[in-house]
């Protein structure tokens, strides 16, 4: 049963059955939000429209781990080191080599996703926990590289400052004009991640996900593809590096720590493994939930004075890890699931059955 058209609508044709977007509504429907997202910085104040630029950088983030681990069954706790080296490599080059954002960022995205492959390497042999470890080890190397690499290159300690990016004479230097800038690469992230999982590879993805011994046995090589998962993911945190580099206009080992990691693990389970607007659903409602805890910060810390400055970091730990367990619990496929129920009922809608 097809629940992206409504009910009484049928396919004829192999390319209607294919489409992503397959009826007039929808089409209307993603207009009016790209019309939508293209009129926000005119109506949302900086504040606002910085929490939706984040957002727009942990969308191309999430959906390299989505494809690594929701579609090919392999856990990476090293995204956002490869989203370090992304950002390490854009700064050095935009600030070193003064090349352009269009150049810095694919190079960035191709690093990360060579490195991404190392890191890889063992996922032929290991996998659960082991390939955990294997992928955490991501992090520690990282920081011991960039505090290793010459101070007048990486800057070590003290970070790096990146010179804002900018097209013709137009400077991306402000949250509005960073918006459009991260939209675009927001957009073309969900567009290939969608796309990639549609193809002969994505579906081998699928397989070994599924069962990988019986991927192997129908020809599915599993080295190949077990590699080429890790380049994609790490490629995509590559990229989603580099636009936060451009984004803060300077980076820092600090900014790069394990935990985020672990949150974007969180988005997956939020969202909905396996699930492209899955994990655009984890990113947002985590995001802002992350949010709505730190404006209630002021309240905490009248309430448990004895904890000083950190109440808030704790208390957006703390729920975050609640939120994780319910969701485990009471909704283990994520706000993806309902939104499946939610098209399964505007398709029978008004019948129940």
């Amino acid at each position: 049963m097809d629940l992206s058209v409504p009910c009484g609508k049928f396919h004829t044709r192999y390319r209607q059955d294919k489409a992503v977007i397959r009826s007039r509504s929808q089409w209307g429907l993603l207009i009016g939000f790209l019309v939508f997202m293209l009129v926000l910085p005119m109506f949302v104040n900086n504040a606002w429209l910085s929490v939706v630029n984040k957002i727009g950088i942990w969308v191309v983030a999430i959906m390299g781990l989505n494809i690594l681990t929701g579609y090919c069954g392999l856990i990476s706790m090293g995204q956002f080191a490869f989203m370090g080296i992304g950002a390490y490599t854009c700064g050095i080059l935009a600030a070193s080599a003064h090349m352009p954002f269009w150049l810095t960022i694919p190079c960035a995205g191709l690093v990360a996703g060579l490195v991404g492959i190392i890191f890889g390497l063992p996922a032929v042999r290991i996998k659960g926990f082991y390939l955990v470890m294997a992928t955490i080890s991501a992090h520690y190397i990282f920081n011991f590289a960039i505090l290793h690499l010459p101070r007048e290159l990486a800057g070590r300690e003290t970070g790096l400052s990146v010179p804002a990016a900018s097209l013709g004479g137009f400077v991306f230097n402000s949250e509005p004009r960073m918006f459009y800038f991260i939209l675009f690469f927001a957009v073309l992230a969900v567009f290939l991640g969608k796309n990639i999982i549609r193809t002969k590879t994505g579906r081998a993805f699928v397989a070994i996900r599924d069962n990988d011994l019986a991927a192997q046995s129908i020809g599915v090589n599993l080295f190949g593809y077990k590699l080429i998962a890790f380049f994609i993911c790490s490629a995509f945190a590559g990229v989603a590096g580099a636009v936060w580099a451009y984004y803060v206009r300077y980076i820092g080992i600090e900014q790069f720590q394990l935990w985020y990691s672990v949150w974007l693990i969180g988005m997956l389970i939020v969202g909905g493994m396996g699930s492209i607007v899955g994990g655009i659903f984890g990113v947002i409602f985590l995001k802002f939930f992350e949010e709505m805890v730190t404006v209630a910060g002021p309240l905490l810390d009248r309430l448990f004075p004895e904890m000083g400055g950190g109440i808030v970091f704790s208390a957006v730990n703390v729920m975050f890890g609640l939120v994780i367990m319910l969701f485990l619990i009471f909704e283990p496929k994520g706000l993806a699931h309902r939104w499946e129920l939610f098209k399964a009922y505007y398709r029978l809608f008004p019948y129940k059955y």
